[in-house]
């Protein structure tokens, strides 16, 4: 290994222009990361951090301008060529979690994180001691090694989001470029993330991160850049960073529902196992037309189980049933799911790449992933609609590859509220959106939850409540821990 691989990296961007399917997504941006800096990168929804940092990380190509320059440098002051460069910097999104689920690459948690050693998708030979020895380390150091007997699909989102981190520092990188790297992680996860950022300060290793919350930012960040028009701004950080989100809210009250009220839901001793391994136990749960529930647990507890179980994606063990109105017994399960809202990180990352934002939306019409026929004028319609309500309606015709994980999670919010749903399963509905996205689509559950609708959704964050929530069901190890009225 040469003195400059295992030097610290240094890279520097000038007059970077980047333009998508005739977008300009950045402008004349001009960038320096040096040793120990470790920034914030700021913006809202499709503003373009996700582009810069695979620009950064060299797997994005500038457009063609004689005055852009994108450099990378050892310590030593030598220049790097792109192809060493790229083996010193590790990147991390969003992007890269979706595409085990989209794949159905289910490694061990080893295998997965062994990967990054060789930065390899898929595992491409044996572990040896060494590798063994290493990802052990790394699973250690962000407090994982419960999960080195787990097969990475039977994973919740957020234990997958920390395993796909360890594979990400597998290839021990000179510069870590994370993109919400905190989406969908527990209070425990948090800190756990929080304390490797703080503890990396120390090893004077620079990372990039975006986050949309500044209540769960490290504190090492020492410099903060923020995107808006395509145009970079940066500074030091010298003062609080502003906030990102919206404060708890102060008002929130329990809406009672009548005891008398039809069962929409029906769960008696219902468990659920993956890869033979219990991840629900005997579930007994009654939801009743209208009520508003959240679920809550730690990562892993079962909640996003839960939903998919509802929804159709995961059967019941025997000895436990699970009744659901609207469907008849030995009827097929698309009769169900047509009158529900569905919204979760699997259901995302099933969808192409190259799909329509408008395709999307009207396949939720018959709960499907492709249009068996073509829409009709009054189907597109409704649809285009369905994305105004989520504040997309310039974005219609845009492929998801175009859009931004915030805004594609709200074309899936589109989605499930195109049939006028009488129940929702909103699994972190609000991940990866801006502050305005957020508080927007929160305004629009509370309404929802304001009709004579049912809403169940998975939330780590009490700021999200929705106003008028109903019950909470608290989950721990698979196991109902709380369920009752939601204290106000």
């Amino acid at each position: 290994m040469s003195a400059s691989r295992r030097g610290r990296i240094r890279v520097e961007l000038r007059g970077i222009e980047l333009t998508r399917a005739r977008k300009a997504i950045l402008r004349d941006v001009h960038w320096c990361i040096r040793d120990g800096e470790h920034w914030l990168l700021q913006g809202a929804n499709g503003a373009g951090k996700t582009q810069l940092l695979k620009l950064l990380a060299g797997d994005v190509w500038p457009d063609a301008n004689t005055r852009a320059l994108r450099r990378y440098f050892a310590d030593d002051g030598t220049a790097l060529p792109l192809s060493l460069a790229r083996d010193q910097i590790s990147y991390f999104g969003p992007e890269r979690q979706d595409r085990y689920e989209r794949y159905g690459w289910n490694h061990s948690v080893p295998r997965i994180v062994a990967t990054g050693i060789e930065r390899s998708d898929i595992p491409l030979r044996r572990l040896t001691p060494v590798d063994r020895l290493q990802v052990a380390k790394l699973l250690q150091k962000l407090s994982i090694t419960h999960l080195a007997r787990r097969r990475f699909l039977t994973l919740s989102y957020g234990e997958r989001r920390l395993v796909l981190l360890c594979r990400a520092l597998a290839s021990r990188p000179r510069l870590l470029l994370l993109d919400e790297p905190f989406a969908g992680l527990d209070a425990q996860n948090t800190r756990r993330l929080r304390a490797y950022l703080a503890g990396s300060g120390s090893a004077r290793m620079p990372w990039v991160i975006t986050s949309h919350r500044a209540d769960v930012l490290p504190p090492a960040i020492t410099h903060v850049a923020g995107l808006d028009g395509g145009r970079l701004r940066r500074r030091a950080k010298t003062r609080r960073i502003a906030q990102t989100t919206h404060r708890a809210r102060a008002v929130r009250t329990v809406r009672a529902t009548a005891a008398s009220a039809p069962t929409v839901l029906q769960l008696t001793k219902a468990s659920v196992f993956l890869d033979a391994r219990p991840v629900l136990r005997s579930i007994d749960w009654r939801v009743a037309l209208g009520e508003c529930w959240v679920l809550s647990g730690a990562n892993g507890a079962g909640k996003s189980t839960l939903l998919r179980a509802i929804y159709g994606d995961h059967r019941i063990a025997i000895g436990g049933k699970l009744h659901r109105d609207w469907l008849q017994p030995g009827a097929a399960i698309s009769e169900f799911r047509e009158r529900v809202g569905y919204v979760s990180a699997e259901l995302q990352a099933a969808y192409p790449r190259r799909a329509i934002a408008l395709d999307v939306v009207l396949s939720g019409r018959h709960a499907s992933f492709n249009l068996a026929a073509p829409a009709t004028a009054a189907e597109k319609k409704r649809a285009r609609s369905s994305l105004a309500r989520v504040d997309l309606a310039g974005c219609a015709d845009c492929e998801l590859a175009q859009l931004s994980y915030g805004q594609q999670r709200r074309v899936l919010l589109a989605r499930a509220l195109i049939n006028e749903p009488r129940l929702l399963l909103l699994d972190e509905p609000y991940a990866g959106l801006d502050r305005g996205a957020r508080h927007a689509m929160m305004q629009t559950v509370d309404s929802l939850a304001q009709e004579k609708r049912t809403l169940l959704l998975a939330l780590h964050h009490a700021d999200e409540w929705p106003r008028k929530v109903t019950h909470e069901l608290r989950l721990a190890r698979g196991r109902i821990a709380y369920r009752g009225r939601a204290r106000p």
